[in-house]
């Protein structure tokens, strides 16, 4: 048995390519097609059939690839106890969130970690699409909402919630609406995931729903929030994207005592029987850090 050659047929199954595989595995595309086809020579059955366009994996292939895996993630939990044992944080830590949070919390948070754990090499994932931790072999996710997964572990680090912000540019001359209703005469800059019809708000008054004319949309807060910095219109922001500027005077709230629900923030990871030592170091540094900042954040 030659694990090299499964644990390459694990990668491949795992990132949907040979390409992506071998650039994951740091090999020649040629490397990882002949540890594949080796394997499925010794074996004497196809495990993958290829096309130009896609790889299919045959029902046999499927099979051994789980078992494979769970005899790859046995070996690394293994090798994780001895890790462990040495005492000190060490390997590879890959972080998944979203895409806003490059730009706010994770970069003071991922250069605290690494100058405390030299031996770490940390890999951060934006995006805002759910992630599959395990098949992706994500150690962490930083997530809003609720969690749905039940086979993965969620600690809370705060809560957040979106707000109405303008620059004093937009505002100079414009009568600064008094209702939410009243935003539906205003440019209003909305998120895709918000709603590109409909913004949902609340106050200590109840909800409302507020029809929007949706002249300005885009997925990416970022983009409107740099939008609203330069006059463009009224953006609904999460209060940590828009924390700063708000402080500085360069973004004022609008409709100050209307904002969206609050939901909860979460590291999320997968269940296991043991915590490995640059996970549960990155956790233990960042958890009190998150939860001050989450709660400074409340504008």
């Amino acid at each position: 048995m030659d694990l090299n050659e499964v644990a390459v047929f694990v990668r491949v199954i795992q990132e949907g390519s040979f390409s992506k595989a071998a650039k994951k595995l740091a090999m020649p595309n040629s490397t990882v097609s002949h540890k594949v086809s080796t394997l499925e020579k010794r074996l004497g059955i196809t495990l993958i059939q290829r096309t130009t366009r896609k790889l299919v994996v045959t029902p046999a292939g499927q099979a051994f690839f789980k078992r494979c895996l769970e005899g790859l993630e046995e070996i690394e939990a293994a090798e994780t106890e001895l890790v462990a044992s040495q005492g000190e944080p060490q390997g590879l830590l890959r972080l998944t969130g979203p895409m806003e949070l490059g730009s706010t919390i994770l970069p003071e948070l991922i250069s605290q970690y690494t100058s405390k754990y030299p031996k770490v090499r940390t890999e951060v994932i934006l995006t805002d699409r759910t992630v599959d931790l395990l098949s992706e072999s994500v150690d962490l996710a930083i997530r809003a909402g609720d969690l749905k997964d039940s086979s993965l572990i969620a600690k809370r680090i705060g809560t957040v919630y979106f707000i109405l912000v303008a620059s004093p540019k937009y505002l100079k001359g414009r009568k600064a609406p008094s209702h939410p209703r009243e935003l539906r005469q205003h440019r209003c800059l909305q998120h895709t995931p918000m709603g590109i019809e409909v913004w949902k708000l609340t106050s200590d008054k109840g909800s409302l729903n507020v029809p929007l004319p949706g002249q300005i949309i885009s997925n990416d807060l970022r983009m409107l929030k740099l939008m609203a910095l330069q006059g463009d219109g009224i953006a609904l922001l999460p209060n940590h994207l828009c924390y700063a500027e708000v402080a500085s005077g360069k973004l004022q709230r609008v409709l100050p005592e209307w904002r969206t629900s609050a939901v909860p923030v979460h590291f999320v990871y997968p269940s296991q029987r043991f915590v490995t030592p640059k996970l549960s170091a990155f956790m233990e540094m960042s958890l009190g850090y998150l939860k001050r900042l989450f709660e400074n954040f409340d504008i």
